[in-house]
């Protein structure tokens, strides 16, 4: 079970990912439409694993990233977008996400993406 972060400025995948996470038995720790206030967040909920939409108003999942690996070297980190855009997928893993994840998805994927990050933390 892990505690989880999601931020994403879309209501309905929010709702979704929410979803996902009950079935999967983790625990939802913060919610954010926006990435402005997400590393406040991040610092205050201290999830095991955030999920973190890439393409947002404001401030796009990319910077929230590097403020979050700034912050904290070993977060992990899933990106999820609807961009295939290989320099995109490329900048966020070097940049320190855990895995990246291509919109639309399936429930099943995301749960054992969600599951195999929180084995590789107690690893």
């Amino acid at each position: 079970m892990a505690n989880v972060m999601i931020v994403d400025d879309s209501d309905a995948i929010r709702m979704v990912l929410k979803d996902i996470l009950v079935i999967g038995q983790h625990n939802l720790v913060a919610e954010l439409s926006s990435g402005i206030g997400a590393l406040e967040q991040y610092t205050k909920s201290k999830p095991d694993i955030v999920l973190l939409d890439m393409a947002m108003p404001k401030k796009d999942g990319l910077a929230v990233l590097k403020e979050v690996i700034t912050y904290n070297p070993k977060a992990k980190v899933i990106m999820i977008s609807a961009s295939d855009n290989q320099e995109t997928i490329k900048e966020c893993i070097r940049s320190g996400a855990s895995t990246y994840i291509l919109k639309p998805f399936n429930f099943q994927d995301v749960l054992k993406i969600i599951n195999d990050v929180v084995k590789s933390q107690a690893d």
